[in-house]
C-alpha cells in the first residue's frame, strides 16, 4: 500500500514508517520533526515563525504539497486533529481535501485533544496530567488558559468534525483508548501501542551491577509541570543528596533525538513521567536498551494489554513520599537491576516491537475498509 503519515509526536510516525517499509509498503512521513526533537521526515511541515506570517507561509506550503505530494495515498494517518500548527478553520479545509484526494483517512490518537481533556476532567482515572482525584493538577492550576483553549467551541467543533469523518482511530496508549471509547464506536477503534525498533538496540550494561546507580532525567523544559518531571527531579535530588556514594543524577533539557538517546544509554535508571498510567516512548526506548524505568505502570494498563507475568516498570505515582521511597529502594539494591533490565527489554520486544505494532495498524486498516 501507499501510506501517508501526516504529523508526528515523539518520533512515533517516523518509527512506524520504518516498520511498515520493512513489511513492504511505500510510506511518506510529513511532519514538523516534533519541533525541537528534529526527528526525521520526508516532507517538512515546520511553521517558520509563530506569528501570522509564519501561519500564512505554512498554509501556502501545505496547499502546494496537497497538489503534489499529499494526494493519491491508499491510507492517510493523522497524528491529531491538529496535525499542523494552524487555526482550526484552515485545518478543516486541509482535512476536507485530504479526504477528497486520498483513500481512507485515519487518526492516530497519540496526544492531547479536546476529547482527551474532557476525559481527564471526568474523574474516570485516579489521576491524569490535568486532574488528580477530584482536584485540579499542578498543570491545570498553572495553565488554565490552555484548558480553555482545548475546550473552546471552535476547537471542540473541529475535533468532533474530524472524529466523525475519519475511517477509524488507532490509539497508542491505554488512556487514549479509554478516552476514545467514549466518542468512537468500537468497530472504528483499535489499540496499537508505540512502535520501538528493538532490533537497533542492545542491552546497555548486560549483567553489570553498578557501584553507583546513574539516574537519568531528560526533559522538555516547557513540559515539566505537565509530565511531573519537576517533582521527579526534586525526589531524585533528595535521594542523591542522601546517598552520594551510591548514586548520581544526569539531568538534560531539550536535546535532539539522537543525542538524547546516546545520553540515556549511559545511565542505569531512566525517570520518565509521573501522571501517566502507561509507559510512553521515552520509557519504552529506555527499556529496549535494558534500562530500568520509573514511569506509568498501573495494573489497569498491564491488564489491558494482557500482561500478567512480566511487569518490570517501577510505577511512578503523584505522591512525593512514595516516589522518593521507590527511588531510594532502587539505589539501595543495585543487585536487582540486571534482572529487571533484562525483563524490561523482553517486555518491549513482546509488546512494542515496531513490526508488531505496524501489523496491528495493517490489520485494523484491512478490517475497516
Amino acid at each position: 500500500m501507499k501510506i501517508l503519515l501526516l504529523g508526528d509526536y515523539s518520533n512515533y510516525h517516523r518509527a512506524l514508517s520504518l516498520a511498515l517499509r520493512k513489511l513492504g509498503h511505500e510510506v511518506t512521513v510529513a511532519s514538523d520533526g516534533s519541533r525541537w526533537m528534529n526527528t526525521v521526515r520526508d516532507l517538512d511541515m515546520s511553521r517558520p515563525f509563530k506569528n501570522k506570517v509564519g501561519g500564512l507561509l505554512l498554509w501556502a506550503k501545505l496547499n502546494t504539497l496537497l497538489r503534489s505530494r499529499l494526494e493519491g495515498y491508499d491510507i492517510v494517518q493523522l497524528n491529531s486533529p491538529v496535525f499542523a500548527a494552524l487555526r482550526p478553520e484552515r485545518l478543516r479545509s486541509l482535512f476536507d481535501r485530504l479526504l477528497a484526494k486520498n483513500g481512507a483517512v485515519y487518526l492516530t490518537m497519540m496526544g492531547t485533544d479536546t476529547f482527551y481533556i474532557d476525559f481527564c476532567l471526568s474523574g474516570a482515572l485516579r489521576y491524569t496530567e490535568w486532574q488528580i482525584g477530584d482536584r485540579p493538577s499542578p498543570l491545570a492550576l498553572a495553565q488554565p488558559d490552555e484548558l480553555q483553549r482545548w475546550q473552546s467551541p471552535v476547537l471542540t467543533d473541529y475535533t468532533r468534525y474530524v472524529y466523525d469523518r475519519v475511517q477509524g482511530v488507532v490509539c497508542c496508549l491505554y488512556e487514549y483508548y479509554e478516552s476514545c471509547r467514549r466518542v468512537v464506536d468500537s468497530s472504528r477503534l483499535a489499540y496499537a501501542g508505540i512502535p520501538i525498533d528493538t532490533d537497533s538496540f542492545t542491552m546497555a550494561h548486560g549483567d553489570e551491577v553498578p557501584e553507583r546507580v546513574k539516574l537519568f532525567l531528560g526533559v522538555h523544559r516547557d513540559r515539566m509541570v505537565e509530565k511531573g518531571t519537576d517533582r521527579m527531579l526534586a525526589a531524585a535530588r533528595r535521594v542523591v543528596e542522601r546517598y552520594p556514594d551510591k548514586c548520581e543524577l544526569v539531568y538534560v533539557e531539550n536535546r535532539p533525538y539522537r543525542e538524547y538517546i546516546e545520553l540515556m544509554r549511559s545511565s542505569h535508571v531512566v525517570l520518565d513521567q509521573l501522571y501517566s498510567y502507561t509507559p510512553a516512548t521515552n520509557a519504552l526506548l529506555a527499556m529496549a536498551q535494558g534500562l530500568v524505568v520509573v514511569s506509568g505502570a498501573e495494573p489497569e494498563y498491564y491488564d489491558f494489554i494482557g500482561e500478567q507475568e512480566n511487569r518490570p516498570i517501577v510505577n511512578a505515582i503523584p505522591d512525593d513520599e512514595k516516589l522518593e521511597a521507590r527511588l531510594e529502594a532502587i539505589v539501595l539494591h543495585p543487585e536487582r537491576l540486571p534482572e529487571q533490565a533484562r525483563r524490561s527489554r523482553e517486555f518491549v520486544v513482546k509488546h512494542n516491537r515496531d513490526v508488531v505494532v505496524a501489523r496491528r495498524f495493517l490489520d485494523f486498516w484491512t478490517g475497516c475498509r
